[in-house]
């Protein structure tokens, strides 16, 4: 390849495929460092500003997602898509990749489809066990349909997937404390099981529900907990926490900063399922009780959930569940030190290292073809 490579990037909406995205960009130049790569994303939605801050180009399309419940207002839905499809169709006229790469959200539908219909080589990458739908439309013209769980052939052509699993952010495996200090440098007692509780960065409310009408438990008892509620829901939070009185053994954060030294320090955590984190937990090898978003499409949080369930490598609480069961479960299993090892001996077992050098490969490959 004499001429520097050009790969077009689309996708996003959410962090979760927001990173996945970044990563596969990452990995494909330092396979091939001269290689131009341009991002294609949906106006007004996070891409726009995570993609420029980690130092590529993004182009905004107007596209915007169905609206189910309010069929009407899906006529200015469609007259964004026809416009998304004739300024995909210039973009890539314009740039010319040699391939096109689509990790899921608005974007990326009119973007692959544009590329196929111009004889583009197009690779989907799906992160979650329960395909989406802008996914499912591109499988048909895609040349090869990476993801991170096994049965998949339920949503894509066999012949075309590969399982590679979800990329995540490699300075999770990078760090170099041990259990005990880094639990210590939160100044908790490293003798004692710690529980992290993790909703995202946004948060999640009904965990955080769970942990506030659960205070007295906690303070009771010998488990420390980490617990990030989120910046929409810190302020009140702590307002409440200020009011009633915080236990010694809960440390209060709106954001981790190290999530490295937080997972190190974790025996176990509790988390939403999305497909981001529960690969983050099976390649650190952690056990976890998974509680799934009510919110997202197609329910495909529980899903991600279920895939590790069916294979005893975490536990699941249903969000409608959360408030009473959440936290006596973590509270029982923080001390069964056979049910941890186990768990997360198995999610490690479930783990994919490298996925992002394995799909940089596959686009490689493609444009090489």
């Amino acid at each position: 390849m004499s001429e520097p490579i050009r790969v077009i990037v689309s996708g996003g909406g959410t962090g979760g495929h927001i990173f996945p995205a970044l990563s596969i960009a990452n990995a494909i130049k330092t396979l091939q460092p001269k290689a131009e790569i341009l991002f294609v994303g949906a106006e007004g939605r996070m891409e726009m500003q995570r993609v420029p801050a980690a130092g590529y180009d993004i182009i905004g399309l107007p596209v915007a997602g169905f609206d189910r419940k309010h069929l009407w207002r899906n006529v200015s839905v469609l007259w964004k898509l026809w416009k998304s499809r004739r300024m995909a169709r210039r973009i890539i006229k314009d740039f010319r990749p040699q391939v096109a790469v689509g990790v899921g959200g608005y974007a990326s539908g009119p973007t692959l489809n544009m590329a196929a219909a111009m004889g583009i080589p197009t690779l989907i990458q799906e992160q979650n066990s329960f395909a989406g739908v802008t996914n499912k439309l591109l499988a048909k013209s895609a040349k090869k349909i990476c993801v991170a769980y096994e049965g998949m052939e339920r949503f894509f052509p066999k012949e075309k997937i590969m399982l590679t699993g979800n990329p995540v952010r490699q300075q999770l495996l990078a760090c170099k404390l041990s259990r005990a200090e880094a639990i210590e440098k939160i100044d908790f007692n490293p003798i004692r099981p710690v529980v992290l509780i993790i909703g995202g960065s946004l948060g999640a409310r009904t965990i955080n529900e769970s942990v506030m009408n659960n205070l007295e438990r906690i303070a009771e008892s010998k488990v420390q907990f980490i617990w990030q509620t989120g910046g929409y829901y810190f302020e009140d939070i702590k307002q409440k926490l200020a009011a009633q009185g915080c236990p010694a053994n809960l440390k209060v954060t709106d954001f981790i900063n190290h999530m490295d030294e937080a997972y190190r320090a974790a025996d176990l955590v509790i988390s939403r399922a999305g497909a981001s984190s529960i690969s983050e937990l099976c390649l650190l090898g952690k056990a976890s009780i998974l509680v799934p978003s009510p919110n997202v499409a197609e329910d495909h949080q529980t899903h991600n959930a279920m895939a590790l369930v069916n294979k005893d490598a975490a536990f699941i609480v249903k969000d409608t569940e959360a408030q009473e069961k959440l936290i006596p479960l973590a509270l029982t299993l923080a001390t069964d030190d056979a049910s941890l090892k186990r768990i997360g001996e198995n999610a490690l077992a479930m783990g994919l290292p490298n996925a992002a050098q394995v799909i940089a490969e596959e686009v490689l490959k493609l444009i090489e073809k």
